[in-house]
């Protein structure tokens, strides 16, 4: 299908059986405390429940996961939050939360995440949120576990590999000495890991992924020290370890191309979901129960996409074919508001206008439905169901927001029945609140051209 074909499509009016359907199937979203009685029901005994968001910058999307991630904490007992974050900036997180750690409080704790963009973590909904999950933890019984907080992504190259060398040093001084040799390999390109990735995927330099190899092997190899706590520091170090292995081949790939760099990206997050279900539940004797924070774009199946349709993969389509049913993933969609995003790469969250919802979109169905707020759990859709599974666009916000390239910045076709278990629509949004100054300020939307960033 040509653009000019896929413009006239998008632009195609809605039947109003469809309309009506989805407006059946639909639950209201009135009050927070039972919106998502449905939703929950609908999870059932699901062992990874994956919450999405259309952007990075949107108050509804955490203000929503925040409610929904307290009831399977309290009420379905699950252990561990898992978010789209570096794992050792989560880790600080982490000891906050279980009253460890030297952090007053949670603004504190979140001084980590300075990498771009710093709102997505540094907001008042993440804050509040940690601060409930600390005195959560603090009421718990002295030998419940405690629910834990932890990054998924790959981009913490340099920090993951001093925070291997800070853990060997106290503990084997000539461990650390071998891996702050090993880990030398990247001195050369200074700190920025994009720089050792040009240089050697274009064959300028030699690569270190013998190096990062190796320093994952030999800290496998290191026996459990008594105690619990040195159990989890093994761990951590060894998932530290993991991702300077990831992280050193997905920057020499990213010069071959997005789709092989996003599967590298999406296969780590997968694969250190699975690493630490597995941990935490033999740490604990039972089958750990994840909450999951990304966004759509890695949460809703990729096979029901224009990304699967191009070779790409993600953690959704990776944790329902390692898992089938254990899965449950909720995407987010929003017709118009406002969004923190910045108009460049490495330039500050700006408070922006998010635009109408194109015509023929997901988003512009569900406007149509007339709710300011509602829950659609795919299970429910009936006859509705086969108009919905005509593939439609379907936005997607970054980090990045170009409007006035939207079409082809923020849009791709999807079958959303089949990409996720459940939708929350929310029809008007509004930006989250960041914690830094330089974050939030109101700015008019002038020409954009700059890709998204997810």
């Amino acid at each position: 299908m040509n653009p000019f074909d896929e413009d006239r499509q998008g632009a195609q009016e809605f039947r109003p059986e469809l309309i009506d359907g989805v407006r059946t199937a639909a639950i209201p979203l009135k009050k927070e405390d039972s919106d998502f009685d449905a939703l929950l029901e609908g999870i059932g005994d699901a062992r990874f429940v994956l919450l999405g968001e259309a952007t990075h910058g949107t108050h509804e999307f955490y203000k929503a996961r925040a409610a929904l991630t307290r009831r399977l904490i309290v009420e379905r007992g699950f252990s561990a939050v898992a978010v789209e974050a570096d794992w050792p900036d989560a880790l600080r997180l982490n000891q906050y939360v279980h009253g460890e750690g030297s952090d007053a409080d949670a603004r504190q704790a979140l001084d980590n995440f300075q990498r771009f963009p710093r709102w997505m973590w540094r907001n008042q909904e993440m804050l509040e949120l940690m601060e409930w999950l600390r005195a959560h933890n603090a009421a718990r019984g002295k030998d419940s576990p405690l629910v834990g907080f932890f990054g998924l992504d790959l981009y913490s190259l340099h920090s993951s590999m001093r925070e291997v060398i800070r853990y060997l040093e106290p503990r084997d001084p000539a461990a650390a000495a071998r891996a702050r040799h090993r880990y030398a390999c990247f001195d050369r390109y200074g700190t920025d890991p994009q720089a050792y990735g040009h240089a050697t995927a274009y064959g300028f330099a030699d690569t270190c992924e013998a190096e990062v190899v190796e320093q994952l092997l030999d800290l496998r190899q290191r026996k459990v020290m008594d105690g619990a706590r040195e159990e989890d520091a093994l761990f951590y170090a060894e998932q530290n370890a993991q991702l300077a292995r990831d992280a050193e081949t997905y920057y020499r790939t990213m010069y071959a191309g997005r789709d092989e760099s996003w599967n590298l990206r999406d296969t780590h997050m997968a694969d250190t979901t699975d690493a630490l279900a597995e941990y935490l539940g033999r740490r604990y004797g039972n089958p750990a129960r994840l909450v999951i924070w990304a966004h759509n774009s890695h949460l809703g199946d990729a096979r029901a996409t224009q990304m699967g349709d191009q070779g790409e993969l993600n953690l959704g389509q990776l944790l329902r074919e390692r898992h089938g049913r254990e899965t449950y993933n909720v995407g987010f969609t929003t017709h118009s508001g406002s969004v923190i995003a910045a108009r460049q790469w490495d330039m500050p969250g700006l408070r922006r206008r998010v635009r109408p919802a194109m015509r023929g979109s997901y988003e512009a169905l569900f406007h149509e439905v007339g709710l300011p707020g509602f829950l659609l759990r795919m299970e429910d859709l009936g006859e509705a169901g086969s108009g919905l599974r005509e593939r439609r666009l379907e936005r997607a916000i970054g980090v990045i927001y170009a409007p006035h390239s939207e079409r082809y910045s923020h849009y791709f076709y999807a079958d959303l029945p089949a990409q996720f278990d459940a939708v929350l629509h929310y029809d008007r949004t509004s930006a989250l609140q960041p914690l830094d100054r330089d974050a939030g300020h109101e700015e008019e939307d002038a020409a954009d051209t700059w890709p998204f960033g997810m």
